[in-house]
């Protein structure tokens, strides 16, 4: 049965509506027509407020209380998308931060499960390491830190359904294992590196497609050697995900990186941990306890573990924080991350074909109401 969504203003990912309704049939958009053409052999559902596009996050560690490396269980992964959806995410990749072979090879299964269980909300999988370099390792445990083989490459190439990203150093893996993964489909960024600029570039030649958390993990730009942050605002072709919470990146640097590539290849992640919709104070990760305070997660020695951020607040922060434009905001916490998980002919719009994954928003930026395929 057809539903239509009336009242509230629209953003459809490229330009804001008014006086527009969502229909809703089969969990798809049928069509955003005039309201006043709606007639009157459909349902309404009145609302308030802005109605967008929902989030798209590539990088969720964890949520509602579970991380995934620590439960790799379908229910896990349902506990995560649920905590993450009440902050308007309708789509995620789980995301499992260095580990052994088996504990990838697990994760890999359990999300092969997850999928053909139609978890809503999951769209695949993020392996962020162990294929990265101790040198700019951040919270991940070098103990499991390794030279990527084919065994490997199997593995990251296994999952038939949804998406799956893989996190590596470029130096460490070599153009051929970036160019096996990407040729199957695989979406590879660069992340936790230490690479110099024309190695990142080159990697960029045999399918790199983007970078992860752009700042964090990686040497600085500097004059003379740009490194792996100037290879990211240098490429046109690639995308690069952000973490606006105050902490992890300044927002002058933030502000000056977007100046440079232009938000239309910049995406929102959170980089989440398992307190985001939760009041846990501190969590364990690999045998370490992280210490939640002030908007931070941090080892006892200050070392940043995740963020503790949602899409809402990286929503609120990039506007407030930066200075952006809402539209261009919102696209990149839902078309942008779809053009990089090559889903947008079905997510980050709302336009006649595409599923109804859709937040509604207050003045304030606050998620009231999210549909996942029209629930």
């Amino acid at each position: 049965m057809a539903i239509a969504l009336t009242g509230a203003r629209i953003f459809d990912g490229s330009h804001m509506l008014d006086g527009r309704a969502v229909v809703i049939e089969n969990g798809r958009i049928r069509g955003v027509p005039a309201e006043k053409d709606l007639g009157t052999g459909i349902e309404r559902r009145a609302l308030q407020g802005l109605l967008a596009p929902g989030f798209i996050d590539t990088q969720v560690n964890g949520g509602g209380g579970v991380l995934y490396n620590d439960l790799r269980s379908v229910e896990g992964i349902k506990t995560i998308a649920e905590a993450h959806r009440t902050f308007g995410t309708t789509g995620l990749l789980p995301t499992l931060i260095t580990d052994t072979r088996e504990t990838m090879a697990e994760a890999v299964e359990v999300m092969r499960a997850a999928l053909d269980a139609g978890i809503p909300g999951v769209l695949g999988i993020h392996l962020e390491g162990p294929f990265i370099s101790p040198e700019r390792k951040g919270v991940h445990n070098p103990a499991f830190m390794r030279p990527m083989e084919d065994e490997d490459i199997a593995i990251m190439t296994s999952l038939a359904k949804g998406r799956t990203l893989v996190t590596l150093a470029p130096e460490r893996n070599g153009m051929d294992a970036i160019a096996r993964l990407a040729a199957a489909g695989v979406l590879v960024c660069a992340g936790h590196t230490a690479s110099d600029y024309e190695t990142v570039i080159e990697a960029t030649r045999h399918g790199l497609r983007g970078f992860t958390h752009l700042f964090n993990a990686m040497p600085p730009m500097a004059g003379r050697d740009p490194g792996p942050v100037g290879a990211a605002l240098d490429s046109r072709d690639t995308w690069c995900g952000l973490i606006v919470d105050g902490h992890h990146v300044s927002d002058a640097a933030l502000r000056v990186a977007i100046a440079a590539k232009g938000t239309e290849r910049m995406m929102l992640v959170t980089d989440a941990m398992s307190v985001t919709g939760t009041d846990l104070k501190s969590f364990d990760l690999h045998g370490r306890t992280i210490y939640r305070k002030d908007g931070r997660l941090t080892t006892a020695d200050g070392t940043l573990a995740g963020s503790d951020l949602d899409m809402a607040s990286a929503v609120r922060n990039s506007v407030e924080r930066l200075g952006l434009a809402l539209p261009d905001v919102l696209r990149m916490a839902s078309l942008i991350p779809a053009q990089f998980l090559r889903l947008d002919h079905e997510l980050g719009r709302i336009a006649p074909g595409y599923r109804a994954d859709l937040v509604l928003l207050d003045d304030s930026l606050q998620v009231r109401q999210t549909w996942i395929g029209g629930e």
